[in-house]
């Protein structure tokens, strides 16, 4: 009787082991395992570089033991997990991007040891669909490939991942790769309406706003007005200190001239004749609109970077 007893019981403490994988139809799911920072630690850059670095110390413990699931991860709610994801995003927005990137990079480490620990482990999988629907996705406002390339890079070497999906991930590493921030935007000729062919590189001004546009597309012209009725971003414009490179990187140059009455005169709008922009991969634009903040030197600020993000920035 004794020896049945002792069987349930430990039956009972499997299903409840981390990353089990099981389905917890009796578990009530458990509060997210917050980290603090040291109380010795005052200063705000230093708790909110340890809290990047930290935040998931909790939920990526291999020595866990609660149900993961369709609905838990780790014994929390994915809800949950995926709010407090959406929380981490603006912290690591506060720390210096080689801080990120050590945030990211640990996180993935510790979500792969809950992964060798237990195979039906959901931790690295919950951690890589997060990663692609707050900073890969082209349409998130969260969208940063910085950040998304620290992980992906990573998860491009994973064994564990079927060789098309290493594939894969290896790819999106690649083309995040490109213009990265900090680093010298790739050059490229585009031709004026009137056939009048400039290079990125030739303009001149202390900043330019590429921007990625096609005829007709609404969030463009959200854009548009934005920059036209903005009274600074404006004012830099017509100041010369603010430059925008319109550029439009398909085919269709009848309908794209059409539209020319729409951008203002005091841009620079062009398309790509050569179409290396797309046919290259000179930028790996996902979607359009995109924008990238570039200094004088042409060294990217920006990178297809949400456009709230870019007006806070040139109206700050």
């Amino acid at each position: 009787m004794r020896n049945s007893i002792a069987i349930l019981l430990l039956a009972v403490f499997l299903a409840a082991g981390c990353g089990q994988g099981k389905k917890a139809e009796h578990f009530t799911a458990l509060p997210f395992p917050s980290s603090v920072p040291p109380g010795m630690m005052t200063d705000p850059q230093d708790r909110a570089e340890y809290l990047a670095s930290h935040y998931w110390d909790g939920i990526t413990d291999p020595s866990r033991t609660f149900p993961s699931d369709s609905i838990l991860v780790s014994g929390v709610r994915r809800t949950d997990v995926e709010q407090k994801f959406a929380d981490w995003t603006s912290i690591l927005d506060m720390v210096p991007l080689k801080n990120a990137a050590s945030a990211v990079s640990r996180l993935y480490d510790r979500a792969v040891a809950c992964e060798s620990k237990d195979t039906a482990s959901n931790v690295l999988e919950t951690f890589t669909d997060l990663f692609v629907k707050y900073f890969y996705d082209p349409n998130s406002p969260m969208r940063n490939e910085e950040h998304y390339l620290a992980f992906v890079s990573r998860l491009s070497s994973y064994e564990g991942l079927a060789p098309e999906m290493r594939d894969k991930y290896a790819y999106q590493a690649e083309m995040c790769s490109k213009n990265r921030i900090g680093e010298v935007a790739a050059d490229f000729r585009f031709a004026d309406r009137y056939g009048k062919i400039r290079t990125l590189h030739g303009i001149d001004a202390p900043l330019v706003l590429l921007f990625f546009s096609n005829p007709g597309c609404e969030a463009c012209m959200n854009i548009i007005q934005v920059l036209k009725g903005d009274p600074m971003i404006s004012g830099m414009i017509a100041d010369g200190n603010l430059a925008v490179v319109n550029i439009y990187i398909d085919e269709d140059l009848q309908g794209w001239k059409d539209y020319m009455p729409v951008y203002p005169e005091e841009w620079y709008n062009g398309f790509d004749p050569d179409l290396v922009i797309r046919t290259e991969n000179l930028y790996s634009v996902r979607a359009i609109p995109s924008l990238y903040l570039l200094d004088k030197e042409k060294r990217v600020i920006m990178k297809d970077a949400p456009e709230d993000r870019v007006f806070s920035y040139l109206s700050r």
